[in-house]
């Protein structure tokens, strides 16, 4: 557990990547990252906002679709573990863009929120992965 000064900068710099509960635009170089199922429908909220707004592709069930990226979420959840796993590794390697993650997996695909936010726990140290405040936390 972090405390005093530590914390504080840590708390800091966490404070400056939630994701905002509604995303509606986006700056230039931010992506939209979105929860979908396993064929791409693209059905959910955040998934329709993603197709309507930021370029998501019916029937792409992962990885970069215009300005947003796509994480197939209703399979099991050693699957969403490994689709986390990639786009936090695509993050890493796109520092220049920022990945505002939504509440991936939490809604049609009734995975919780502890589940979720730990499959994102590599995400912590990697400044341009932005996550919402339920997923921060339960990682801090």
């Amino acid at each position: 557990m972090l405390r005093g000064k530590k914390y504080r900068e840590w708390n800091d710099s966490y404070e400056r990547r939630v994701t905002p509960d509604f995303v509606r635009d986006l700056r230039e170089g931010q992506v939209f990252v979105f929860g979908t199922n396993e064929r791409g429908d693209h059905t959910g909220v955040a998934a329709q906002t993603a197709v309507e707004r930021f370029g998501a592709i019916r029937g792409q069930a992962s990885g970069m679709q215009g300005n947003s990226y796509a994480i197939p979420t209703t399979g099991t959840m050693r699957n969403t573990g490994i689709c986390v796993n990639q786009f936090i590794d695509y993050a890493s390697s796109h520092p220049d863009q920022t990945f505002l993650v939504t509440m991936v997996g939490c809604g049609g695909a009734g995975h919780s929120v502890p589940d979720m936010a730990h499959l994102f726990s590599r995400a912590v140290d990697i400044e341009n992965i932005w996550l919402p405040r339920q997923f921060w936390n339960e990682l801090i």
